[in-house]
Formats: structure tokens, C-alpha cells, sequence
């Protein structure tokens, strides 16, 4: 896990690791100054800075990234999730990242950044796909990993993480209120989880995911539509998963070379907007599909059609681009 400084002209600058070293500074003398008044008080007092369980994971957008990742990244290492709503992979991943940053106790911090929302943010990192897993500490930034992995090979990194964070830099992380979380793990408990007859199924295509068993979680997914066809998370997560297995032997440049210097073959445009969509590129996959709607006829017409229609499940019918889409579509066919 190798440490690199990221330029980030016009959104926040990296490599700004004195700042980050200042801000430590500060943080420290706070708690050394709030722990002298606790002692002076007497009795048993919170230390300052301690938060509650709750205060781990964080929404963070560009406007915010210099103050809740660089700022705080020298008190704690922060976990950066890229993610979207429309990415199954990262519905299947945020959950782990937040239920093990929690555990972590206060030695992690995780931020969590919708890509849709902060296009900026992800073209600085270079991030190709969806759910990418970064860090930031002291300012630096550490590439973690790409893709839904298993939750083992994540405690492994995040164990790892806080090492290099306290070997390295000497950050050992900020105190969680232990009144507030157990006060957060009764109030859990009380809440009823309402249960549903295919929850089991649903979580089987899930594990299959994480496992890479892309096959399995397509079976899974179609059990439960047989018995309930209105199902939309599993109309979501089969589409999603269908499209994984597509996409999972392609060679990316072969794909798009082919669709390059074929630009009316259905085949070879179906195979880039699968690409396309799975790389987070939601407006490129449909746009794509469109055009050759426009300039194909008969079969051929109705295979890239269904594609497109395929690949509409993928993101959700409520999601604005696909209604942009279909109406697009529906000029070229009318």
C-alpha cells in the first residue's frame, strides 16, 4: 500500500500534507487543552472530540472535500466509497464499508461520494469504474481497491490502512462516544426489521455477487421473479447482474476498436454500450444504442432496441437519464 500526492486543480490540492500536518497540530493541542479542563473539573468526563458512532460515515461532495477528507485526514484516515445509485456493485459494497468502519471504532473514517453529483471528484482520481475504494492520510492518497470484494479482503486492507496511518504518520484515529453507541446498538435493537418472503433469495444473489458467482446471482434474481414478477430490486439486480456477466471476459480495447470501425454493426455497438454502462458512463451506453437504433432496420433494429431497453433496468426506470432516453428513442422510432 504505497502512499501518492493527487493535483487537484480547481477542487483541492492533495499533496497538501503541511496543511494536513497543522491541522493535527491543532487537533492535538484542542484535546490536550479540553483534557487539562476535564482533570481540573474532576469526575469522569468525555474526552474532547469524541463523536458518536453515527459520526463515522459521511456524505462528501466537492465543495465540502477540503474541510470533511483533506482537513480531517490528519486526525483519522479517511475511506473515500465512489459510488452511484444505479451501481449495483456499490449497493452490495457500501453496506460492508459502513458496518466495518464502525467496527473500526474510530480509527477509520469512511466518506461516501456519489459520482453523478460530483463528476469533478471522479475525473480527478481517474476512476474508470464504479465502486472505487480510496484513502486519504494526512493528506495523502492510497488507492485501495476497485469493484465489490469479499468483506476478508477488506478487513485485511483497512487493518493494514490504519497501520500504515499509525507507522507512518503517528495517526491513531479519533474517539467514539461509547455512551452514544450503545445508546445507537438499544435503539437498533427495538426498531422491528420487517421481513420479506424473498429476503432470503435476494440475499443469496448478493453473496453470489460478492463470491464473483455472477452466474448464481442471475439464478437467484430469477427465482424470485418467477414468484413474484413485479419485483423490482430483482428486475434491478438481474439486469445489473447480466450485464457484470456480459462484460466480465471482454477485452475493452478489442470491444471499442470493433465498434470504432463498425459504427452500424449492432454487435459490435451492443458489446461498447454494455462497456459503456458498466464503466459508469450511463449517458455514452444509451446515447450509443440510440444512434444505431437511428441507422438500423428489422432485426437488427429491434436486437440493439432490446439491449437498450435491457440496460434501462440496469440504472432504474426513475432515474432522469433513462427517461431522456426513451424519449430520444422514441423519435428515432417514430
Amino acid at each position: 500500500m504505497q502512499p501518492r500526492n493527487m493535483s487537484m486543480s480547481g477542487v483541492v490540492d492533495l499533496a497538501a500534507v503541511k496543511a494536513a500536518g497543522e491541522a493535527k497540530a491543532k487537533a492535538e493541542q484542542a484535546r490536550a487543552e479540553a483534557a487539562r479542563q476535564a482533570g481540573q473539573g474532576g469526575g469522569a468526563v468525555p474526552a474532547a472530540g469524541a463523536v458518536p458512532p453515527s459520526a463515522l460515515v459521511i456524505d462528501v461532495d466537492e465543495a465540502g472535500f477540503e474541510r470533511d477528507v483533506i482537513q480531517l485526514s490528519a486526525e483519522v484516515p479517511v475511506v473515500l466509497d465512489f459510488w452511484a445509485e444505479w451501481c449495483q456493485p456499490c449497493k452490495q459494497l457500501g453496506p460492508l464499508l459502513e458496518r466495518l468502519t464502525i467496527e473500526a471504532n474510530g480509527r477509520l473514517v469512511l466518506a461516501k461520494i456519489d459520482v453523478d453529483a460530483n463528476q469533478m471528484l471522479m475525473q480527478q482520481f481517474g476512476i474508470q469504474g464504479i465502486p472505487a475504494v480510496f484513502a486519504v492520510v494526512a493528506g495523502q492518497v492510497l488507492p485501495l481497491f476497485q469493484g465489490a470484494v469479499p468483506e476478508q479482503q477488506i478487513r485485511e486492507t483497512f487493518a493494514q490502512l490504519v497501520q500504515v496511518a499509525e507507522e507512518r504518520f503517528g495517526i491513531l484515529g479519533i474517539e467514539v462516544d461509547a455512551n452514544a453507541a450503545a445508546t445507537a446498538a438499544v435503539s437498533d435493537a427495538e426498531v422491528p426489521v420487517p421481513v420479506s418472503p424473498h429476503d432470503a433469495l435476494l440475499e443469496a444473489a448478493v453473496d453470489a455477487l460478492d463470491a464473483g458467482d455472477l452466474g448464481g446471482a442471475v439464478q437467484a434474481y430469477k427465482n424470485v421473479l418467477a414468484d413474484d414478477p413485479g419485483n423490482t430490486e430483482a428486475a434491478m439486480g438481474l439486469a445489473q447482474a447480466e450485464l457484470l456477466a456480459r462484460v466480465q471476459h471482454m477485452d475493452p480495447q478489442a470491444v471499442r476498436a470493433a465498434a470504432a470501425e463498425n459504427p452500424r454493426d449492432p454487435a459490435a455497438q451492443i458489446a461498447a454500450a454494455d462497456l459503456d454502462l458498466a464503466g459508469g458512463h450511463v449517458e455514452d451506453a444509451f446515447g450509443r444504442l440510440v444512434d444505431t437504433v437511428r441507422v438500423t432496420f428489422g432485426e437488427d433494429r429491434d436486437a440493439v432496441r432490446l439491449r437498450l431497453l435491457e440496460l434501462f433496468e440496469v440504472i432504474g426506470a426513475d432515474d432522469p437519464r433513462v427517461s431522456a432516453a426513451r424519449t430520444a428513442l422514441a423519435r428515432v422510432l417514430f
